[in-house]
């Protein structure tokens, strides 16, 4: 069984020719779970897929993240409804925030009687949960403010960062078994985001060299971050992952 990682997109919430920063995870060449729904990035994985995702999580609720639920919600409610309803793995923290930023408007559908959760399984989820018989790890990140974004790992193949300034006491234990780390990185640092400095004084080089960059500020910047050695995301690159080592139950 081959593992891969699609990125949809890997731009920051400015740099929209990059696509809002999105990917997939890959079981055979065929998306198994989605992480965050930008509305670049939902484009891209209609293009490339030919439908919406079937399994999505949330890292946090900013719109570069989250701006194609409104679509999916259309497409999956009213274009296309399905027998069984995406698959929507939201942090606990996260989901009052996430309903006031993108389901908390009165009649959702001109005619009523709709409720935005129809459209979804909505699940929320604490340090794990489990999706297709596979157990993943979700972890607090450091962004914007405390308990308002996570990360994610599928133990033994990918740990994604989200947005997040360096944590390299959550790395230590949630990428401690050989995972491709997508992390966010900029040339330049600020209080939500990751800059280079920052990561090359936070980070050993054992570490750095697991990484790929993403959420940069443009191609100039993301040719910047390739010059000085390091791995860089690119919209629609498709990188190997390792076999999971995470724990597994026969599927249903």
């Amino acid at each position: 069984m081959n593992w891969s990682l699609r990125f949809q997109g890997v731009g920051n919430a400015s740099a929209v020719e990059l696509g809002s920063p999105m990917a997939t995870i890959e079981r055979d060449s065929a998306p198994w779970l989605t992480i965050d729904c930008g509305a670049e990035g939902l484009t891209a994985y209609q293009a490339h897929y030919g439908t919406t995702p079937r399994a999505l999580f949330v890292t946090h609720v900013h719109l570069d993240h989250v701006a194609g639920f409104e679509r999916l919600f259309v497409a999956d409610y009213f274009v296309a409804p399905r027998a069984e309803k995406t698959r929507l793995y939201v942090p606990a923290r996260v989901l009052p925030l996430l309903h006031a930023r993108i389901a908390d408007y009165p009649n959702v559908s001109a005619e009523g009687g709709t409720n935005f959760w129809d459209a979804f399984q909505l699940i929320p989820v604490g340090e794990a949960f489990w999706h297709d018989g596979v157990r993943l790890e979700v972890f607090p990140v450091r962004h914007h403010w405390p308990e308002t974004a996570y990360g994610l790992r599928l133990r033994g193949s990918l740990v994604w960062s989200g947005d997040t300034r360096p944590i390299p006491e959550m790395l230590a234990r949630y990428a401690d078994a050989d995972e491709l780390v997508a992390h966010d990185c900029a040339l330049r640092g600020n209080p939500s985001h990751s800059g280079i400095d920052d990561l090359e004084r936070e980070y050993p080089p054992e570490l750095l060299a697991r990484c790929v960059f993403y959420h940069y500020a443009g191609a100039a910047d993301g040719e910047a971050l390739a010059a000085r050695g390091y791995r860089v995301g690119h919209p629609g690159e498709v990188l190997p992952l390792n076999e999971p080592t995470a724990e597994r139950v026969q599927s249903a």
